[in-house]
């Protein structure tokens, strides 16, 4: 069984390991390796994994950089993620280790706001990351925050004060690079105080054609009055796993928008459990899949109405063209006592042929009497009826139906906020569906 080879590899080097973290990773691991004992990794045979057999991605036998070796590759140090008239704070990661040296100087931010390594950060504020790290994430069930949680030296951390301006949007380039196959795990935590209002850009793409399994969890802890926006980029390629988890915790009168954006990858599961525990939190959760050949996309989400006087709702559109597999899942619970809660809850599908598939299944369940909740998902082929008046009207075909997908997903697209972020987006989707190269403006790689 491979969890049998994940824990054996981790017994014998675990002082390695920790060796190059710290003591508040480090003292998080001895409960996920109980937990992965115990629970497993995930499988199709749970209702939560039924249409993605991820057990299948962690069977290779896959190089882990547990001493935490310098990875040669001139790639890197070429890629540019500009996305134009963004200007953001632009932080790098490289697989699983943070790049000080490519990332602003920690000296220059504005008062009130550490970002950076989160590995450096521990040790020198183990106050700030023992408080939030691992507490909202869980490795108490088959899934990828057991293994992450074990194997974690390094990630992104992070931390606002509260009531501070935060003059520019925060964006983390994630770049895969390797020689041969690797196994990445790679940590991201945001810890947002009280009245503050910050945008942020996750960007993942890989520079070189190695096959990769990423592990990556968020922890997101949205302060009481504050306002979130955060967007997720996948631009990988074929030979990529990307199993990724976003834990949530909202406080009263927060406004989180969360968009994840699929355009590139190979196999990918984004799962994201959201908390609501403060009245009067809303939450904008969306998404969009475009896949072809073999490509395979599960996007699962869990929205917990834990108190009165909040709302949520949930907007994701796919594409699916050739061979590719789309999953949604997604669940809102209504705890007692949880009155005026308004969720909705859509997941719309286009299937390009016969061989695409889709698998949709939105879900509520509530236990409090005075509600507004909604839920659908629809499935089907490009508008015909739309299609004939386009080309009536002298448009060619392929130029017509380009349009019509282009057109369904910027019903998501058009929910970014960021306005730079967003007209990328509609070039990128673009560009996408006329099969071109779509990496982000200044990539020289794959031009």
């Amino acid at each position: 069984m491979p969890v049998q080879n994940y824990i054996k590899l981790f017994r014998e080097n675990r002082r390695l390991l920790e060796r190059g973290s710290s003591a508040v990773l480090n003292g998080r691991r001895d409960v996920a390796l109980e937990n992965l004992e115990k629970y497993g990794l995930p499988s199709n045979s749970m209702e939560e994994y039924l249409h993605s057999n991820v057990s299948e991605w962690f069977e290779p036998d896959w190089g882990i950089n547990l001493g935490r070796i310098d990875i040669p590759t001139s790639s890197a140090a070429a890629f540019r993620c500009n996305v134009p008239n963004l200007n953001a704070r632009s932080y790098f990661m490289l697989n699983d280790i943070f790049e000080a040296e490519r990332s602003p100087d920690r000296t220059t931010l504005q008062e009130g706001i550490i970002a950076g390594s989160l590995r450096e950060i521990s040790l020198e504020r183990p106050d700030i990351i023992e408080r939030y790290y691992d507490t909202i994430s869980d490795t108490n069930k088959a899934g990828a925050a057991a293994i992450n949680t074990l194997f974690a030296q390094d990630g992104f951390v992070l931390y606002i004060s509260d009531n501070v301006t935060v003059e520019k949007p925060i964006q983390l380039v994630s770049l895969l690079s390797s020689p041969v196959d690797l196994m990445v795990n790679r940590r991201v935590l945001i810890i947002v105080g009280t009245n503050v209002r910050v945008k942020l850009l996750l960007c993942d793409h890989a520079i070189s054609p190695a096959a990769f399994l990423t592990t990556q969890v968020v922890e997101l802890f949205a302060g009481q009055g504050s306002n979130i926006e955060l967007y997720d980029l996948e631009e990988t390629h074929a030979a990529g796993f990307r199993f990724n988890e976003l834990y949530l915790k909202q406080d009263s009168y927060t406004d989180v928008a969360i968009n994840l954006i699929t355009l590139h990858n190979g196999k990918t599961r984004n799962s994201v459990y959201a908390t609501l525990e403060g009245g009067g939190a809303s939450l904008s959760l969306n998404g969009v899949a475009i896949t072809d050949k073999s490509q395979h996309v599960d996007n699962f989400t869990f929205v917990d109405h834990r108190v009165p006087n909040c709302t949520s709702s949930e907007l994701f559109n796919y594409v699916l063209d050739q061979q590719s597999v789309g999953v949604f899942a997604g669940k809102v619970l209504v705890r007692p006592g949880a009155q005026h809660t308004v969720s909705q809850q859509k997941n719309r599908n286009i299937c390009l042929t016969r061989q695409s598939r889709v698998f949709t299944q939105p879900q509520l369940e509530i236990y409090a009497d005075d509600v507004k909740c909604s839920h659908g998902a629809t499935v089907g082929r490009l508008d015909e009826n739309a299609l004939f008046y386009m080309r009536q009207r002298g448009i060619p075909e392929q130029e017509a139906r380009m349009l019509l997908l282009i057109a369904f997903v910027n019903e998501v697209i058009d929910l970014v906020e960021l306005e730079p972020f967003r007209n990328r987006l509609k070039r990128l989707v673009e560009k996408r569906f006329r099969g071109e190269l779509s990496q982000c403006e200044g990539c020289r790689i794959c031009r």
